[in-house]
């Protein structure tokens, strides 16, 4: 037994389960099936496997505990709280799910130290757990077993290995050989709809051993039989799959097995029945001081390896390497700046990703952190340079990942290597694909991730692959997502700002919207980064100002251009380049209102992309040049010539609307 003789293993698990049904009915809301089920599981990991210390949630070398199915969350609550750490408390666990609580209806990382990451959406915690273990074993490759040896842990649901996403990070995670993971799946054979036989057909464990994994089961109720399968799934070279079979909400007289236990509040009946089949004689939210002191026993057991590791840490070599790359810090240093005065004495005609390119020859060389890769699309977004070679099942120590063709996969795996700490990751595909790995940069900009997109081939610029491959709506979609700063660079200046901006950027993720054709340089003063407040003017009006012109990317050029077409006949037109719009919101109404003008001045916007949302800018009385339509298979200059995006077409209609 790993625990005290006087209080046994159901015991401890019985107290999850009477805090999770508990919780759940105060506040009418919530999950109480999955815990319930799991309570046992649960009680072997945190009592015999998982490293933690509560009093340290932070510690470098702890396990990550993942919690997948986030639907459960009151399972990680209670273990929190059972196990010592400071929150949450008894009374937040009474607010369960109310604006006060931390207890969110689903783990929420940046609310409870000990939630590793937010989950909910099915599928992602599981795949974010896969970059975690990414970050363990490249971390391990360069500081050591001293420093980094510890696993990842997961607890999914039949929901989570339903979704796409499964598919990816397990592919993923088998070909990577990732054997410090491992993934207790809580097979209960049920979902909302019912029976899982209502949906699905598929031999789960045989999917995941043609993968690459391990694969072990276990009856979830029989702790002997828990323990001696995550003693085999710890052992296995490869990525684990523990099937748990368990009984949703377990203890439930009536409604054990069955979906009703899913998503709702047992009942008060159905409650007390529960305490009379578990012999759980206690009030609601009473953990009996016996019960509480083995869980506080639990918790207590990870200050020792903690201590020992901090006594390795302290005479380490790398330790001030390892703790600045942990912190997030970037070192000291000069190198964007240097490269950006070599860029400036001759700026190069190229496209932005291009210029991406280069601009991260520089910073992948000066930031040993930045770990990058690509959806199967290297040579096209241009994201490998020389400092970064493949990471492989061989070679965990390289900085570059082949995802293959897995952007949500990668997005997810990005934000797990964010999480984790030590390592800021960057992935590419092209901008339209972004559709693919919505959800993850969803939870990027939720978390808090510093997670940086490089999003290529931004426009109809890139040409004859058509109206499938062609952006339109997608910048203006992922600028109304909070907390994400879309960047769009006009020139290869611009693009190493942005890139400076990203990098520096910790408390949220970055998209770098980059073209594929080249484009003309437009800037030679890096003194100050002009994107740092998302908005510049690159030309001022050089007759009277009755225009303002607005763009962004590629269009910067055209509205240079559009410009000098206007100056021609008198009227003086400013060139606003407005890289990202999330900072130049965040800016004084007075640098704004200098900027755009005062109303009799004529605001104008380009950008080759939906018109919509642009009105912000321009005013209902402005103007804004677009496409509010699908686009075409053509060459790069007939779709341009197309879709009115010329100064010949934009000038006359300007002139016309000016009177």
């Amino acid at each position: 037994m790993a625990v005290s003789e006087k209080i046994s293993e159901k015991t401890m698990a019985n107290a999850i389960r009477a805090l999770s049904m508990d919780a759940v009915q105060a506040a009418n809301s919530g999950h109480p099936g999955m815990p319930m089920g799991m309570a046992d599981v649960a009680t072997v990991l945190f009592s015999d496997f998982l490293k933690y210390d509560p009093k340290a949630p932070k510690w470098a070398d702890r396990d990550r505990f993942v919690l997948s199915a986030g639907h459960g969350s009151m399972l990680i609550y209670s273990l929190l709280h059972l196990t010592g750490y400071e929150r949450p408390t008894l009374q937040d666990i009474k607010d369960f799910r109310q604006l006060s609580s931390p207890c969110a209806g689903h783990p929420e990382n940046f609310k409870l130290e000990g939630v590793e990451a937010t989950t909910g959406p099915l599928g992602q915690g599981f795949a974010m757990a896969v970059g975690m273990a990414i970050a363990e074993r490249h971390l391990n490759a360069h500081f050591g077993d001293d420093l980094v040896d510890h696993k990842t842990w997961v607890i999914a649901g039949d929901g989570c290995l339903m979704e796409a996403i499964n598919h990816e990070a397990v592919g993923l995670a088998g070909h990577l050989q990732l054997g410090r993971l491992n993934v207790l799946w809580d097979d209960n054979g049920i979902t909302i709809d019912g029976g899982t036989e209502l949906s699905t057909s598929e031999d789960i464990p045989a999917r995941y051993r043609a993968s690459g994994w391990h694969v072990v089961s276990c009856d979830g109720h029989d702790f002997d039989d828990i323990r001696k399968a995550l003693k085999e799934a710890e052992a296995d070279p490869r990525p684990s799959l523990v099937a748990c079979k368990t009984v949703i909400g377990y203890g439930a007289p009536t409604k054990q097995g069955t979906s009703a236990t899913h998503g709702a509040p047992l009942g008060d009946e159905e409650i007390a029945g529960t305490r009379d089949a578990l012999g759980w004689d206690h009030e609601p939210f009473v953990v009996p001081d016996d019960v509480r002191g083995a869980w506080l026993a639990l918790g207590e057991k990870g200050a020792v390896a903690h201590e020992a590791w901090n006594t390795r840490l302290s005479s380490h070599g790398d330790k001030a390497e390892f703790e600045r790359r942990m912190s997030g810090a970037l070192p000291d240093g000069s190198a964007m700046q240097d490269y950006l005065n070599g860029l400036a004495k001759d700026p190069p005609k190229v496209a932005t990703r291009k210029a991406s390119e280069m601009a991260l020859g520089a910073i992948t060389a000066a930031l040993p952190e930045m770990v990058g890769g690509s959806a199967d699309l290297t040579g096209s977004n241009n994201t490998k340079t020389s400092s970064t070679k493949p990471l492989t099942k061989d070679d965990y120590s390289g900085r570059y990942i082949y995802y293959g063709i897995r952007e949500f996969g990668m997005a997810a795996a990005m934000n797990g290597m964010a999480l984790h700490g030590g390592i800021i990751p960057y992935g590419g595909t092209f901008l339209v694909f972004t559709d693919y790995c919505r959800g993850a940069m969803r939870l990027s900009a939720i978390q808090n991730t510093r997670a940086i997109y490089v999003m290529t081939h931004d426009s109809i610029g890139l040409g004859e692959d058509g109206p499938t491959h062609q952006p339109i709506e997608h910048l203006q979609s992922l600028r109304a997502m909070p907390n994400m700063q879309v960047f769009r660079p006009a020139d290869a200046i611009e693009t190493a700002e942005c890139w400076a901006l990203a990098i520096k950027r910790s408390e949220g993720p970055s998209t770098l919207a980059l073209t594929r054709q080249g484009l003309p340089p437009l800037r030679h003063d890096v003194s100050v980064n002009h994107c740092e407040k998302g908005a510049y003017c690159i030309k001022p009006a050089e007759n009277e100002k009755r225009v303002v012109l607005i763009a962004t990317g590629s269009e910067v050029s055209l509205a240079m251009d559009v410009a000098a077409g206007l100056e021609a006949n008198g009227v003086g037109a400013d060139v606003i380049s407005m890289p990202c719009t999330e900072l130049f919101d965040a800016q004084s109404d007075a640098y704004k209102s200098e900027l755009l003008g005062d109303s009799g001045i004529l605001r104008v916007s380009i950008e080759a992309g939906t018109t919509f949302g642009w009105e912000r800018y321009t005013g209902l009385d402005g103007m804004r040049f677009g496409i509010d339509s699908f686009g075409a298979s053509a060459p790069i200059k007939d779709l341009f010539e197309h879709f009115g995006l010329t100064a010949d077409a934009i000038t006359p209609q300007i002139m016309t609307k000016l009177g």
